[in-house]
This record gives structure tokens, C-alpha cells and sequence, in this order.
């Protein structure tokens, strides 16, 4: 009987599992709708997030707008763009702020707020659950 209850439990745990992974949000980078920046490809986008190019292509200037450290947009974001973990990512900055090469970008709390930001400055990009997508700002790239 115990063995049963033990093989139920794992059985809901990796379903349990299964579903969030699942419910992920699906991940969008985004500009304000008013930004003349075009549609980019990952190395692209690593590149800016990355601190290793302060440019869209066609020359117009690029800043970075990240989500809070830790929130799971963030670590999924760096994930797929960059392959980098958070510890990556933190010793990544490490060095960049150490030599004098860069600063990591400047954080906002969620979604709403990346949107807001991006939306009233041009030469912003972030990025955001693809949920939050509205008028003021336009994909330049998707994530899945």
C-alpha cells in the first residue's frame, strides 16, 4: 500500500512539473513601436544584452533594459539567448565592470514595466512575457 502512495505522489510531482514547464511564458524582445530598429537574430540581441555592442543594426543607438535579478523571465531570457546561467551571467559582469568595459543593464520589476519603459524611449530594447505585448511596442524578435 505505501509503495503505492509513494509511486501517486511521484506520479503528481512529475505532472505538476510537466505543467509548469509547460505554462512557461513564451518570450518576446521587444522596441518602442516608434524605434526605427529592425527585426534582430539572437547573437544580435546577446550582443546588446551582453554589454559587447551598444547598437542596433544600421548604427542607431541600443539600451538595455533588463527584468528584476532572479525573476524567471530573466534566467529563461539569458538561457535562450545567451546560454549563460545566472552565476555565467553574474561573472560575465564581473569582469566587464572590472576592466572597465561595461555595465550590466539597468533593471525594471516585470513586464509592465519593461513595456512602459521601452514604449516612451526608442532606443530601448527588453524583452517580456509575449502576454504583454501592447500597441506601444513591437517584437523584434521571439523566443520559444
Amino acid at each position: 500500500m505505501m509503495d503505492r502512495i509513494r509511486l501517486l505522489h511521484r506520479t503528481c510531482a512529475l505532472l505538476l512539473a510537466l505543467a509548469a514547464a509547460d505554462a512557461s511564458a513564451e518570450l518576446v524582445v521587444i522596441v518602442s513601436a516608434r524605434s526605427q530598429a529592425p527585426a534582430l537574430n539572437g547573437d544580435q540581441v546577446a550582443a546588446i544584452f551582453l554589454g559587447q555592442s551598444g547598437r542596433f543594426p544600421g548604427g542607431l543607438e541600443a539600451v538595455a533594459l533588463d527584468q528584476r535579478l532572479g525573476s524567471p523571465e530573466r534566467d529563461g531570457f539569458y538561457q535562450q539567448v545567451t546560454g549563460k546561467t545566472p552565476a555565467l551571467l553574474k561573472a560575465h559582469w564581473s569582469k566587464m565592470v572590472f576592466t572597465g568595459r561595461g555595465q550590466p543593464p539597468r533593471e525594471a520589476p516585470d513586464s509592465a514595466s519593461v513595456r512602459r519603459m521601452v514604449a516612451e524611449n526608442p532606443s530601448m530594447i527588453g524583452y517580456i512575457d509575449r502576454a504583454a505585448l501592447d500597441a506601444s511596442v513591437r517584437p523584434v524578435l521571439v523566443l520559444r
